[in-house]
This record gives C-alpha cells, sequence and structure tokens, in this order.
C-alpha cells in the first residue's frame, strides 16, 4: 500500500481529541479550565493563535495542568514553533511520565528538527518500548532513530563547507534560489521571487566576474503564472521549467521546455504526455546528452509522496517514465534532482535517507553494472536539521550552488557557492567549445554535430551549431576516447579527436571551425582512424569515422577522392611509403565493401613526406601520422 507522509504527519497532530478523552482532568482550576475549552473552540475554528494565547493562559492558571501543556505543545508543532514546544512536552513528562505514550514520538520529532540528537535518541528509544504501536508509527520512529544516530556521528566528522554569497550582482532583498550555470560556467539562471511571483533570471560572466542580473526573457516569464525549477542546458541552448496552473497545463505543475533564439527565447511549450499528468509534475534536470531527463512526481505508482522518476528521448518522443527505484526513492519525499554532466552522479535531497532531520542532500552514483548505489549524505554542516535542498555543480565540479536564508545576506533567500569536498565531487569533466563558419566567407554555419564514444561506437552528443552564431557546446567525461564530426551540406565535413583517458585536469578544448566548400583540391584529415604501430588493420575504433565518409560519399554521389596515407620521418621512407600505402588500401577496401563504387575511389602512400607539423616532438610526429581525403572530382 502506498504510504502517504503528509497525512500521517497530521494525524499526528490531531491529538485534541485524544487529549480530550483523558480522565477530565488533571487539574480542578476552574480558570485553567476555562482557557482551556477556549483553546478547543479556537482550534475548531483554525484560530491556532489565539489557541496558543488560550493555552498558556490555561497553563499560567495552573503551572500543573497536564492536558493543557500537551494541547499546548501538539499545537506549537504543527505550527513549526519547536523549541516552545518541546519546553511543554517536557512539562508532560515530568508531570507524568505515562500519560500518553505518543508524546514521545512527537517530542522526538521536534528535538531533531531543532538539533537535540542525544535527547531525541532516548526519547525515541522509550516510544518503542511500548506494546501495540502500529507499523506505521513503529516504521517513523525508526527513520527518526536513524536519523539521530547519523547526525550524532556527523557532528564529530565535519566536512569542508565554507559558502559564499554570490554578491549584490545575484541577491537582492527578494528571494533568489533554483540556480543554474552552463557548462562554461558563463552564464548563471536562477528564479527571483517578488510579491509571490516567481520568475528566471540570468546573470553573464564577463572577466571572471558575474554581472548584474537581468530579467531573463517577457517570452518565458509571465505575471500570472509562477516559473521556477529549472534546468538549463550544458550549451544553455535548452531551458527545461515548471510552470503552475498555465491554461495549456494538464495538472497543477508541469514541465515545460524552451529554445534560445539568438539573443532570446521561442515560445516555451509543456512536454505534455507521458512527462506530464493530472497530478503534480517538477523539478526537471537534463543529462548533458539531452536525452534523459529526470523530474518529481507524486504520479501513482511511487514509493512516498514525492518520487524522482526519469523518462528517455526516444524517435518517438519521450518514454514513459521510470520510477529511480528504491535505490533512491522512499516511503517520504525525494526532491531536486541534478544529474552531472558526468551522467552517472547524481544529487537530491530527502527526508527518508539517514540525515540532520527534514530534507538533507544527497549523492548517489552509477555503478558499473548501470545500478544506482545507496545515497551518501552530503554531511554536516552541509546539510543542518533544516531544509536542503536545490544543490546544482559546476561542469567542472569543484564548485556546487546552493540558496539559504540562514545565512547573513541581502535578505530572504540568498544564492551561495562553495567549494565542494573532494570526495562528494563527481568525476572529471570538461568541454570542448567552438564556432562553426564558412572557409571562404568566414560567415557562422549552423552545422551537425556529433560525437562519439568511440570505444562502444555510440553518440554521446547530437545537436546544430546555432545558427547566429554558430556556437556549440558539449560536455565530455574523463576515461574516453571521443570523436567530433561537423557537416553540414555542400560542405566537406570535419573530423577531431579527444582523448580523455588518464585526464588529471580540466582544460577545455576550444575550436574554430572553418568548414570547407566541395571543391577539387579540398581535404579533410581523419582524425579518428587509427592502427596500431606499424600495422595496416583499421582498429575498431575507426568505425564511426569510416561511416561518416561512407555518408559523406552517399550523400555526394558524383564526388571522387584520393585516400592518402602519411607517416612520421621515423624509419626507413620506402617502407613508410609502403605502410601509409597499405593504411590508404585499407580504408578503400572499406568504403568499397560499403557500397561505394571502386571507381569514386583511388589511394595513395605518401609516407614521410608533406608534413603538417616538425618531425621535433612526440605530439608533432603523432600529427603527421594521418589519413586523408582529397576532393579529386565533382
Amino acid at each position: 500500500m502506498r504510504k502517504t507522509y503528509f497525512l500521517f504527519i497530521f494525524l499526528l497532530l490531531l491529538s485534541v481529541s485524544v487529549f480530550a478523552q483523558q480522565k477530565r482532568y488533571s487539574t480542578t482550576d476552574q480558570e485553567a479550565i476555562k482557557y482551556y475549552a477556549r483553546a478547543n473552540q479556537s482550534l475548531d475554528d483554525r484560530l491556532y493563535d489565539e489557541a496558543i494565547t488560550q493555552l498558556e493562559q490555561a497553563v499560567k492558571a495552573d503551572p500543573k495542568f497536564i492536558e493543557a501543556h500537551a494541547q499546548l505543545a501538539d499545537v506549537l508543532r504543527m505550527r513549526h514553533i519547536y523549541k516552545p514546544a518541546i519546553t511543554h512536552f517536557l512539562k508532560v513528562i515530568e508531570l507524568d511520565p505515562e500519560y500518553n505514550r505518543s508524546v514521545y514520538l512527537k517530542i522526538g520529532d521536534c528535538e531533531i528538527t531543532s538539533a537535540q540528537y542525544d535527547p531525541a535518541l532516548h526519547h525515541l528509544e522509550k516510544y518503542l518500548t511500548y506494546p501495540n504501536i502500529t507499523a506505521q508509527n513503529t516504521a517513523y520512529a525508526q527513520k527518526l532513530i536513524a536519523d539521530c544516530k547519523f547526525s550524532i556521528q556527523a557532528l564529530t566528522h565535519p566536512v569542508a563547507f565554507v559558502p559564499v554569497n554570490m554578491g549584490a550582482e545575484i541577491n537582492t532583498a527578494a528571494d533568489e534560489y533554483l540556480p543554474v550555470a552552463t557548462a562554461d560556467e558563463s552564464t548563471l539562471i536562477f528564479t527571483r521571487k517578488i510579491d509571490n511571483n516567481e520568475d528566471f533570471y540570468k546573470s553573464n560572466k564577463l572577466n571572471n566576474q558575474w554581472q548584474s542580473a537581468q530579467y531573463l526573457s517577457n517570452i518565458i516569464n509571465t505575471s500570472a503564472y509562477n516559473e521556477g525549477a529549472q534546468s538549463i542546458s550544458q550549451d544553455g541552448k535548452y531551458l527545461f521549467f515548471t510552470g503552475c496552473n498555465r491554461p495549456d497545463g494538464l495538472g497543477r505543475c508541469d514541465i515545460y521546455i524552451a529554445q534560445k533564439k539568438g539573443d532570446d527565447w521561442a515560445k516555451p511549450f509543456s512536454l505534455s504526455s507521458p512527462i506530464n499528468t493530472s497530478g503534480w509534475e517538477a523539478q526537471p534536470s537534463i543529462s548533458a546528452d539531452g536525452r534523459t531527463l529526470y523530474f518529481v512526481s507524486n504520479r501513482k505508482g511511487g514509493y512516498g509522496g514525492y518520487d524522482i522518476w526519469k523518462s528517455n528521448l526516444t524517435d518517438k518522443g519521450w518514454s514513459n517514465p521510470e520510477n529511480m527505484g528504491p535505490e533512491i526513492n522512499t516511503a517520504y519525499d525525494e526532491q531536486s534532482p541534478f544529474i552531472h554532466p558526468d551522467d552517472s552522479t547524481f544529487y537530491f535531497c530527502s527526508n527518508g535517507w539517514p540525515g540532520m532531520g527534514n530534507k538533507d542532500l544527497f549523492v548517489s552514483r552509477l555503478s558499473k553494472d548501470g545500478k544506482w548505489q545507496k545515497p551518501e549524505n552530503l554531511g554536516y554542516p552541509i546539510n543542518s536539521s533544516g531544509d536542503e535542498n536545490g544543490l546544482t555543480l559546476t561542469a567542472n565540479g569543484s564548485y556546487a550552488f546552493f540558496s539559504s536564508n540562514n545565512l547573513k545576506g541581502y535578505g530572504g533567500y540568498d544564492i551561495y557557492t562553495f567549494e565542494l569536498p573532494p570526495n562528494l565531487r563527481p568525476n572529471i569533466v570538461t568541454y570542448v567549445k567552438g564556432t562553426v563558419a564558412d572557409k571562404k566567407t568566414k560567415a557562422p554555419l549552423e552545422a551537425a554535430i556529433e560525437i562519439i564514444d568511440l570505444q562502444k561506437n555510440i553518440p554521446v552528443f547530437q545537436d546544430y551549431s546555432s545558427e547566429d552564431a554558430g556556437e556549440f557546446l558539449a560536455t565530455l567525461s574523463a576515461g574516453k576516447n571521443y570523436g567530433l564530426n561537423i557537416s553540414r551540406t555542400g560542405y566537406l565535413f570535419y573530423s577531431d579527436n579527444f582523448s580523455l583517458i588518464g585526464l588529471k585536469d580540466k582544460k577545455a578544448f576550444n575550436l574554430t571551425v572553418l568548414l570547407s566548400p566541395i571543391e577539387v583540391g579540398n581535404k579533410v584529415i581523419l582524425k579518428n582512424i587509427f592502427f596500431d604501430t606499424n600495422k595496416f588493420e583499421l582498429k575498431a575504433e575507426s568505425k564511426a569515422e569510416l561511416q561518416k565518409l561512407v555518408e559523406f560519399l552517399q550523400l555526394n554521389p558524383t564526388v571522387k577522392i584520393e585516400i592518402s596515407g602519411f607517416t612520421d620521418d621515423v624509419g626507413n621512407n620506402e617502407t613508410n611509403v609502403v605502410l601509409s600505402e597499405k593504411r590508404a588500401n585499407s580504408v578503400y577496401q572499406y568504403l568499397s565493401a560499403n557500397g561505394i563504387v571502386a571507381t569514386r575511389l583511388v589511394y595513395k602512400g605518401y609516407g614521410e613526406a608533406q608534413p603538417i607539423a616538425p618531425n621535433t616532438t612526440d605530439d608533432n610526429r603523432a600529427l603527421n601520422r594521418r589519413t586523408e581525403f582529397m576532393i579529386i572530382a565533382k
């Protein structure tokens, strides 16, 4: 049966009738009883502040009035006024330790929220000594005990945490929260709440300084509805966000997407079914390749009140969402998902896993078998007895962003950043950022960008450079070799290679790619054709590049090419010519075997002739060992 955390908490608070049914009363003071009766009427009318005042008058009239202390403690707890609630719960226990066993569960809950973990543990363990406790209450008490034990240990092993306010360029007297940055950290988008209306703002980084935040867009922001809980694609071109109560929505809150167009944004549209339902969908987080969407929903089939789900983008659209399962979700609430660009480190908040109380921040890592590992609490003082949520990271994984109203700031919630302890960081990630233009005119070009995991021969990034500026950006995780292909109809494609095996730094790759028109004499270096030393058999990692060449020749059926092989100057030149020709022939044979008519192809080995770099270093020699193709007829 689905457990509903909020209903359980509500039932815990309804102690009025419980205490009213106790022996009548523990006091004979008529003035105290009069105030107590008035308080009961105020509670029936949901006048909670009046009830608190009346109950305070009741215990003032008779400090030993147990029912009034218990009632007052319950109302204070319901109003989240925890420390005074603890005082009155303690008074009940002092006056009659066996008055009602639920007192021990409630005071334990309040004490955890107030970071009083040792007394909370004592009271909760006392609660579990009573017989015939319901399974639901037993489970909740055990969950709180786990929180206490974790917190007591965490306090003795604090983690490094030095939050830095992001300054007046970002923060104001209003609330600012839910910050997300592009992979190159050039743009930060966050939510600002003014007069109960939530809108997006952005700040650009210039000379390593964040500039004054600007209103994001009149096309995305509205005055009638709230926009928030957003996720930006790594290149800053797509914004996934939560929109609530919109006319085109399916439920109370739905997930929308908007695409950047020049300096503004296109009109956002709802992701519709199966992502959005008549329930509540919010807090999206998009993977680096743009093909997996993580989000929060209270739809049927979950483990608790709010669960984290994911959906994959297929040729037919978004797949039916899949619950992330008990490795992430609990019988309570999980929210604020953030998938790091390494696609294997997942941050979120939860009040179900053992923590410091209320919502804590956690990290889970993807194991080699494709399963998420047991979440790890980020520790104290990153987490506290209050609510922590909305954590996001920079692509390089060194720094995190979050919002808080517990630190000295500019007012309300402010946005902060801090250096993440090394053991809590994701895998090393860097990025490739470039512009594509016509080699002759230098005009920017919209071109297809594809990055391939060469070992698995699968694409990890597919998109287009921007139409107005020819820009693109993609993240790359360490430990792999990648091939980059940039293509556009009417042009020769561009090939590049990024070897990130053993990567230790996070230096980005910045490219200016000039595409050459398909003209006789123009050539392309095939940077992802691989051979073993002194061998001419094509390595498996070459397949993706070879298929791109096949596709190019199929799209341009009149084009004829020469496949050219080159070596460095190591060894005998005659031997090098033979080796380079055999390597060129291997490419020729592959193309012929894959449907390219042999009359369109010639091959030749040049040995160490025509170097493109001086043969003075290992890196230069690697550049000279290459395979090219050249247009010989069109």
